[in-house]
């Protein structure tokens, strides 16, 4: 492990789905990043810049350690030819549990924070650019509390596939911003369990 850890494909593959992590998430992180900017500045006062970047900087830390993660299943799990799990069963086990944690009361108490960012900032912020980087940290925990498994599904469409990719941005950002988010999450759940169902018995 020491060693795969300490080789330069490594570290390519981690760059690349930390990359990948922050393009399909900051559009629905957005709405909090930016409230956060407006609070600050409203109990600062308005000359007094914002730490949105220490905010920024704790909540793309918590990706790049999903990234670390992932980058690591993807060398046990993926085959290099297709970029997908080599397995159908796999895959379908991947649909299945994705589906089912769609379903949980964790994802909902992750997917509910995140769809409430004046709530979460009330309860949480902190001022100055520690306490924006620690905000920023735990933002991005429930937001990868809320999507970790919805990310595993790359390995099942394709890790470079970048129609999966956009489908699954669509889906997050959806859950997270749209007035039904949260039955849309559940309905989703659903459907990758019919999928993965399908996929085992096809």
């Amino acid at each position: 492990m020491t060693g795969m850890v300490a080789s330069p494909g490594f570290a390519t593959v981690v760059a690349m789905w930390w990359v990948m992590m922050v393009a399909m998430m900051i559009p629905a992180a957005a709405p909090t990043i930016l409230l956060y900017a407006r609070v600050h500045r409203h109990s600062n006062g308005p000359e007094s810049a914002p730490p949105t970047t220490a905010f920024l900087i704790g909540y793309l830390a918590c990706w790049l350690g999903f990234a670390l993660i992932a980058a690591g299943l993807q060398s046990w799990l993926v085959s290099p030819m297709t970029m997908t799990v080599a397995s159908r069963h796999a895959a379908a086990g991947l649909l299945i549990a994705a589906g089912l944690y769609q379903l949980t009361p964790f994802k909902d108490g992750c997917l509910s924070r995140c769809r409430s960012p004046a709530a979460f900032l009330s309860r949480h912020y902190e001022p100055g650019p520690s306490g924006a980087f620690r905000l920023g940290m735990l933002h991005g925990a429930y937001c990868v509390g809320c999507c970790w498994l919805l990310m595993a599904l790359l390995f099942v469409g394709g890790v470079m596939n970048l129609i999966w990719v956009a489908g699954l941005t669509f889906l997050v950002a959806a859950e997270k911003l749209l007035p039904g988010g949260l039955w849309l999450a559940r309905v989703a759940g659903i459907a990758m369990i019919v999928w993965g169902a399908v996929l085992i018995f096809r």
